[in-house]
Formats: structure tokens, C-alpha cells, sequence
């Protein structure tokens, strides 16, 4: 069955590619099923000594599949949730369900591995996908790279980790200016603020990747990992499986809301929603 999610490992360094250019890398419960494959093979594979997360095309991952889930999915890929002769539950937070559970259990296994996990942003990195990137230890960005907050745009909480590491990584007020305002941040700012490690141009940006990576790999596995438990530890991400629990049931909830509906048809219909409207 095809897979959008491409896997290599080249001395050393592992590389995961979400190659769904189609849907803007975006994420349906198949590929996020196979990213978490990925992930948990990466992070157990004890050649690999440090992970690369990336994408194509411009684009690192806009997060779950709104169009997707809009049109109920597949029911082959909700299969798990429906056992025996029991339908299918509606609504589109049960189908928000399917593609962050498995999301979810990547990043957490992200937080957990002993190796270091490098996020390559070249291009769009926006809810979801955002999410993704920030759980990782290091994040290097190309010149053409933005990062978006985007839930509220269609009525959304916020999931994938946001909740959790934005305060972390630029405090209290500047991550609610992210989640109240939703810029869009270009690579320079994102690093300004210190959402990223460095900013590469894009036509050098695959090369220091690979370099930064290798550098990684040279180093003492071990101590790196150790030292990677105590920063866990210092950061109290032992909470982290708590906290990405508590925003998949608010998540879900907030998806089947009327927010969302409306949100979800101007996205669709390439229109600003109008969430003030009563009734």
C-alpha cells in the first residue's frame, strides 16, 4: 500500500521525508499511522544516532488533513475504533481523533528517544505541523520558512504539543500573542523569538542540514542522550503525555463545534469565517 512517509538512513543519521506534496504534507490517519512507524523505528534503531524530520516541496507539514476529515475518511484507516458491526462514530472530532492519536505517540516517542531529533523546515510549517517541528531538539529553518499558529483560523484549541512547548520556548505572553494574534512568522522571526536554531539559505539549506546532523553523529551518543533525559527532566516533559491527552479531548471537541463548521466552510470556500455570528 503506498506510503507518503520516505525513510533513509545514511552513516548515522536518520531521515524521515513526509512526501505528500499533493496535500501540502498534511497528515490523513494512514500517514500519520506511518509517521509514527517511522518515528518509533528511528528512535529504536540503534545505528541511527540522530533524526532528521522534513518535507517537500516548500512545504514541512500543514498538519491534519481538513480536507480529509471533512469528507469523513476512510473507513479502512478508522477500522480501529469501530470493531465488530458498530458504525462508525460521527463527527468530525472522532475523525480528529484517529489522525492525533497516532501524531501524538510520534511526538511523545520524539521527547522520549535517546537521540536527538532535527527538524529541516524548508517552507511551511503551520498547526499541526508546527507542533511537529517544535518537539524537536534542534530546528533549522531555509530563508523560505514560516511558522503558523493557524488553528484559530478555522476554530480550533491547538494541539500537537503547541500548548505545551510554546510557553516553554518564548514564555507565557508571547505565546498568547501567537495563539490570540496568529502571525505568520518568517524564519528570522521565528529565530528572533527563539522558536529555531538557525536560518540557512535555501539553496544551501539541505547541506547543513546534513552537516549539522553529522556533527551529531560524531558525538557521544550516550552523553548526548543523558543529557538530553536531564533537559526532559528540567523542563518537567515528563507532563507532556498528560498535556497531549487533555488538548486531543479538547481539540475533538472544539471540531465539532460551530466554530468549527464555519471555520472549516470559509476554509474551504477561500473566505474569512465570520465566528461572530449568532445562530
Amino acid at each position: 500500500m503506498e506510503t507518503f512517509i520516505r525513510t533513509r538512513v545514511e552513516d548515522g543519521v536518520g531521515y524521515i521525508t513526509i512526501d505528500r506534496p499533493a496535500r501540502f504534507n498534511s497528515l490523513d490517519v494512514r500517514t500519520a499511522q506511518d509517521l509514527r512507524r517511522a518515528g518509533l523505528a528511528m528512535a529504536r534503531n540503534t545505528d541511527v544516532r540522530v533524526v532528521v524530520i522534513g518535507g517537500v516541496n516548500g512545504v514541512f507539514c500543514s498538519g491534519a488533513d481538513l480536507k480529509y476529515i471533512r469528507s469523513g475518511g476512510e473507513e479502512i484507516d478508522l477500522a480501529y475504533l469501530t470493531p465488530g458491526a458498530r458504525e462508525t462514530p460521527a463527527g468530525y472530532g472522532e475523525r480528529f481523533k484517529q489522525i492525533l492519536e497516532y501524531l501524538h505517540s510520534t511526538i511523545a516517542e520524539i521527547r522520549r528517544a535517546p537521540k536527538p531529533f532535527i527538524a529541516a523546515v524548508d517552507g511551511i510549517a503551520a498547526a499541526g505541523g508546527f507542533g511537529l517541528a517544535m518537539c524537536c531538539d534542534l530546528v533549522l529553518a531555509s530563508d523560505r520558512a514560516t511558522f503558523e499558529w493557524a488553528y484559530s483560523k478555522t476554530g480550533l484549541t491547538g494541539a500537537e504539543s503547541m500548548t505545551f512547548m510554546l510557553p516553554r520556548l518564548v514564555g507565557f505572553r508571547r505565546a498568547m500573542e501567537l495563539v490570540l494574534l496568529n502571525p505568520r512568522l518568517d524564519a528570522w522571526r521565528a529565530s528572533e523569538l527563539g522558536l529555531i536554531n538557525a536560518v540557512h539559505p535555501v539553496g544551501e539549506f539541505d547541506a547543513e542540514v546534513r552537516r549539522c546532523a553529522a556533527s551529531i553523529a560524531e558525538g557521544p551518543t550516550e552523553a548526548l542522550a543523558a543529557a538530553k533525559a536531564l533537559l526532559n527532566q528540567g523542563a518537567q516533559m515528563d507532563r507532556l503525555d498528560v498535556h497531549l491527552d487533555r488538548e486531543l479531548e479538547i481539540l475533538s471537541r472544539s471540531a465539532d463545534s460551530a466554530e468549527f463548521s464555519e471555520g472549516l466552510d470559509g476554509f474551504f470556500s477561500k473566505r474569512a469565517p465570520n465566528f461572530a455570528k449568532r445562530g
